[in-house]
Order: C-alpha cells, then sequence, then structure tokens
C-alpha cells in the first residue's frame, strides 16, 4: 500500500499533491507478481529516456527501493501551506518524507506554517495539445533458483505463521488473530474461494457509444508564492448542475461541460479539509481558517464550519463551537447532520440552521476523534493513555448522539479510518504492522446493529494497494471499494508481462462475512494500474493510470462476471499526458459520472520552472 504524501503544516493530513520524485529503471523483480522481499515500487509512468535492456539478468534490490521506470520528473513538492499542523517531529525543515515505502513521522504536532500568497485561480483556457551476458550461465541460473526459493519461503511464511495479536474485550481475541485471507502473492493473491461473487445489478452508469474522451476545459493552477510553497486546496463535488473544486481560500463552481465558472464563494481562510459527502439537496461542508495567515500569525486553527449550497453558489452558514473555538481534524454528513471532531472532541450541527445539536462529553481520556458519515453516522472514539490506548467504533444516532452499538478495538490500536459506514468497514495498521504509511494492514467487518466483529481481513502492505489517512481524517480512504457486501481493493503494483519496466496490478473482492478472497481478479492490463474509485450499483468503477504512451480509463467491472467495460478513455497526446499523469490517484481527487472524468489536485505549489504549466482541475467528456 502506498504512503500518503508529506502533511503540508497547519492542515491536517489528507491524500493529494504530486507523484514520486524522477528516478532511474528499478531492478525489475524476478517474479511476475507482488513482490514480497521489499518494499513497493510506484508505477509505470511517461519515460524521459526510453528502456535500455539489461547486459545481465536483474538482481534483487538490497536497499531502498526506486521509482519505477519512466516517472514524470520531480515536481514541486508540497511544503508547509495553510491550515496543517506542521512540522512532524524529527522531520527537518523542508524535508518530505517520499511517497512510497518510506516511514510516516507522526502527525498532529503543532507548527509554523508559511504565510498565504493572493493568487487565485484564472478563467479557463482550452488545452492547446502538441504533435505527439557471456558467460558463467550456471552461477547466474543457481542465484536466481536461491530468490525463487528464497521468495516461496516468504510467501509460505505468510500464508501459515498466521500474527496473534491482543484480543478484543468483546470477543475474547480469537477474532483479533491475523486472518489468513489475504493475498498470498503472484496476480491478486490467493484463488481459494471463500464466498461468493458480488451482484451485477443497479448500475446507473450509462455505456457511451464512443469512449474516447477529449479535454473539456482545465483549471490553471492559483499562485502560490514562494514563502508559501503549497496551499491546502482540497474539496471537489459533482452534481448535476456544477462541478466545484476548492481554491485559495474560495470555492468556484464551475460549467461541467465548459468549464466556465458559474459563482464564486469567497472564504475568510483557506480550506482545512473538506466532505467528500453531498446531500440529495446537494449540499456539502468544509471546514476552513478565520481568516488569511501572515508570517507573524501563521495560523489561528480551523474552526470555521461552513455549509455550502452547490447549486445555489452560496454559504448557507458558517458555525464554531466552545468558548475558545475548537479547531476540527474532519467534518462529514450523515442525514441532516453535520459531524465534526478533533482532539479536543467531537461536535454534531443541524445542517439546516447550524444550531448544535449534540456533543460528546470529552474526559480526560476519552474523546470523539472524528466521523464517517453517508448513510449512517459512525465515531472514533479514542480512550487511554498513547502507549495504551483504547479505540471504540460507535454507531450513533445522528439526531440525538446516542450510540446505537459499540466495538472496542484491540488495546494498543492507534488510529482507524472508517471506510465504510454501510457495511461498517474500519481500516487499522495493527501493531504498525503495515510498514508502508497506508494506514491499513486489517480490514474490520463490523455489525452496525449489535457492534459484533463479522470478519477481519489481513491486508498486508506489500501486497495490497490502498490507503487510510487514520490520523486525523477517519473518512479520508482512497483506493479501495466497498457494496454488495465485498471490499474491493487494488493489489500492489508488480511487473508486468509486457515490455522491460512496464508495471500493472489487478483489482480482488473480499466477502464481509467470511473474510475469504471470492476468486474474483480484475487485470489492469500490461503497462496500467487499477484503482477502485466507488460502487455503481453492484458494478464498481474505476480508473486505470496508463502506461506513457497511452490515456487514462474509466471502466467499470461487472461485480458478478468481474468483465470490465470501458467506459471512458483520454487523449494520448503529449500535453494531455503531461497533466494527466501529475494527477495521481493516491494524491488526487478523481470523480467520474455519465462520461465526464474530473481530476484535481489537493494542493496547490510554486511552478517547478517558469516554463511549466500547471493545473488546479482538468475534465474529460466522451461524445456519446
Amino acid at each position: 500500500m502506498t504512503q500518503p504524501p508529506p502533511p503540508p503544516p497547519n492542515q491536517p493530513p489528507q491524500g493529494g499533491g504530486f507523484g514520486p520524485p524522477q528516478g532511474q529503471p528499478p531492478t525489475p523483480p524476478s517474479g511476475g507478481g507482488p513482490n514480497l522481499g521489499k518494499a513497493p515500487e510506484p508505477g509505470y509512468g511517461y519515460p524521459q529516456t526510453p528502456p535500455q535492456a539489461p547486459a545481465a539478468p536483474p538482481t534483487p534490490p538490497t536497499g531502498s527501493p526506486q521509482p519505477g521506470y519512466g516517472y514524470p520528473q520531480t515536481p514541486p513538492q508540497p511544503q508547509p501551506g495553510y491550515g496543517y499542523p506542521g512540522q512532524q517531529p524529527g522531520q527537518q525543515p523542508g524535508q518530505q518524507p517520499g511517497p512510497y515505502g518510506q516511514p510516516t513521522p507522526p502527525y498532529g504536532q503543532p507548527g509554523q506554517p508559511g504565510y498565504p500568497g493572493y493568487g487565485y485561480p484564472q478563467a479557463t483556457v482550452p488545452m492547446q495539445p502538441q504533435a505527439g551476458g557471456p558467460g558463467g550461465g550456471r552461477r547466474k541460473i543457481n542465484a536466481q533458483m536461491a530468490i525463487i526459493v528464497a521468495a516461496v519461503v516468504a510467501i509460505a511464511l505468510i500464508i501459515g505463521g498466521g500474527v496473534w495479536y491482543a484480543g478484543s474485550d468483546d470477543d475474547g481475541g480469537k477474532d483479533d488473530t491475523a486472518s489468513s485471507s489475504g493475498g498470498t502473492g503472484g496476480k491478486g493473491g490467493t484463488d481459494e474461494k471463500g464466498g461468493e461473487g458480488g451482484k451485477s445489478s443497479g448500475g446507473e452508469e450509462k455505456v457511451p457509444s464512443d469512449p474516447a474522451s477529449k479535454v473539456l476545459f482545465q483549471v490553471p493552477a492559483p499562485a502560490v508564492s514562494k514563502e508559501d510553497n503549497s496551499v491546502v486546496v482540497s474539496g471537489s463535488w459533482l452534481t448535476d448542475k456544477v462541478y466545484a473544486k476548492s481554491g485559495i481560500a474560495e470555492i468556484v463552481g464551475y460549467d461541467p461541460a465548459k468549464g466556465s465558472e458559474k459563482w464564486t464563494i469567497k472564504l475568510d481562510g483557506p480550506v482545512c479539509t473538506a466532505s467528500k459527502h453531498v446531500t440529495d439537496d446537494n449540499k456539502t461542508v468544509i471546514v476552513h481558517q478565520p481568516d488569511m495567515p501572515t508570517k507573524a500569525e501563521p495560523s489561528h486553527g480551523c474552526t470555521q464550519v461552513a455549509v455550502i449550497d452547490l447549486d445555489a453558489g452560496k454559504k448557507l452558514w458558517t458555525k464554531t463551537a466552545g468558548d475558545q473555538p475548537m479547531s476540527f481534524d474532519n467534518v462529514t454528513i450523515s442525514g441532516d447532520t453535520v459531524a465534526a471532531g478533533s482532539t479536543d472532541g467531537g461536535v454534531a450541527f443541524d445542517i439546516a440552521k447550524g444550531d448544535i445539536l449534540w456533543s460528546p462529553k470529552t474526559t480526560d481520556t476519552c474523546y470523539d476523534a472524528g466521523y464517517g458519515g453517508g448513510e449512517k453516522l459512525v465515531a472514533v472514539r479514542k480512550c487511554g493513555s498513547y502507549d495504551a490506548r483504547q479505540l471504540n467504533i460507535q454507531t450513533i444516532d445522528p439526531k440525538s448522539g446516542k450510540v446505537i452499538s459499540e466495538y472496542k478495538m484491540a488495546k494498543g490500536i492507534e488510529y482507524a479510518g472508517i471506510v465504510s459506514t454501510n457495511p461498517l468497514v474500519v481500516a487499522a495498521d495493527v501493531g504498525d504492522s503495515a510498514g508502508d504509511g497506508s494506514g491499513i494492514s486489517d480490514f474490520f467487518s463490523i455489525d452496525n446493529k449489535t457492534g459484533k466483529l463479522l470478519t477481519r481481513i489481513s491486508a498486508p502492505g506489500e501486497q495490497f494497494a490502498a490507503r487510510c489517512d487514520t490520523i486525523t481524517k477517519i473518512e479520508h480512504c482512497s483506493g479501495l471499494a466497498v457494496g454488495d457486501d465485498r471490499l474491493y481493493i487494488p493489489t500492489e503494483e508488480h511487473e508486468g508481462s509486457g515490455e522491460s519496466y512496464s508495471r500493472t496490478n489487478e483489482v480482488v473482492a473480499f466477502d464481509l462475512a467470511t473474510g475469504k478472497q471470492t476468486g474474483q481478479r480484475a487485470d489492469a492490463g500490461d503497462g496500467y494500474t487499477i484503482t477502485p474509485l466507488r460502487m455503481d450499483g453492484g458494478n464498481v468503477i474505476a480508473y486505470k493510470r496508463p502506461p506513457y504512451d497511452k490515456g487514462g480509463q474509466i471502466v467499470s467491472i461487472d461485480g458478478g462476471s468481474f468483465k470490465q467495460t470501458t467506459l471512458l478513455e483520454n487523449p494520448a497526446t503529449e500535453a494531455v499526458r503531461d497533466v494527466e499523469s501529475s494527477m495521481l490517484p493516491e494524491y488526487s481527487e478523481i470523480l467520474y459520472s455519465q462520461g465526464h472524468l474530473y481530476m484535481s489536485q489537493v494542493y496547490a505549489s510554486e511552478p517547478s520552472s517558469a516554463d511549466e504549466k500547471e493545473y488546479l482541475a482538468i475534465g474529460f467528456g466522451t461524445s456519446g
């Protein structure tokens, strides 16, 4: 699983930013499946130099992993920006942890963000496409055989070893044993069927007569001063009437087909965090700072909770909570309730008027760290000290705050992320065993009504690629989908079967009742890597990041047969590829609906060069 990007100061961590730095082609692994012997490598991107055939069979890497072959050149890395708890313990000024396979420093310490730049997004403009070994054979064979044997032994240990963790208070510990349902290497893990496949039903996405897309519009990145380096611009939403995107201390609504500005909402300060949920009448919620930071006063906290009417282009209300306004790390919506959480506790507001509905009691040892919204409202309540943490996963009544059910996770698990509230699926990095900063080593399937654990799914970080920002964001999980009592997650990138250095992966399904893989597998195709975005009835909508000479794709994976249908394919011109490749699915926002694809950044950064054009968002559309 991939590591989250470095957190800019004064804003809780969340997916976004740019991809990995430019590097040399990696030494290709000896096998074709997920490599179990080292940290994951980044995928196959746009090459700067053509691949060279190796003079001798490759050897397994012994040091830190290198970026995958042909990645885009080093983009500007997010530096201290608005509204984040800033420099982390042990992190040197300007230091950014690598996005792949490097340890992530603990978040949540207050820091000193840079002061703001005052540039705002310009008017949208049309995309301008551009033209587009000798000797020693026996020794080498023996060395390769030793590598294969070692890999087999490693796989056997993963399958048969089983890791025992401290038991849950409710379940006597038996359900907190690491499940053997995780992948076992190869393309997509084990083929053992422990459940049935999903269903082919309820999909609303129409298949176009021609999936070829064109660029509808692109929004230039807002100007960012050298002092700021990086600014949080998280939040994007799509309705029938508007595509809305956060900018620097503003939200702008664009015509979904033309990109022309329909409305602009100015904010007193930069956006800190935003809900991904939209109500039936197209309202959403954000948290922002009370004013623009300066060098003298770099942050005033993320205290302002605001509800936005996306269709009308209006801010309906802005509220704070507490005598000294609380600074919120996360915010969500469930029904008519807005819920915001932080280390100071949680607060729920009525979405219509902003009245406070309830606020759980915060004690010396317990507080509501955050909430997951959508069909149900779920709280992550933290109790105990740092070295003896107890996390309680509570399904609560949105109106009253009454706890309906509760599952107590094993003591010592410090963080958890809400993947889905119905069915209830929670992700956690148990014992810091993921080892890749993804926040996920295991998934927990929980019964909403009783609070009982249904099953625990082991998802080793070296085999599966998904991530949750469990430190403070709570429900910001990406690269996975949940529906029809199935969990759909991608495998880590691994060597493809085509030309040298090509990368690929698969999407596999787990049964949330048994914890076993269903045996279904959707291959990305050689040179592509596939990432689930969301459910469409019983089907999975996924984005396929392309090789260097192709455009990206949106596909629908049939929940029953796992057959893929291409819904959209982007242009392969160099100019378009450059923009698309800067918006990696792990670190950007991707929205798709009815033949329209919107990709956007969650950080705005100073351009790496004066000649380089960078974009906040880009829209694609099919003709049929």
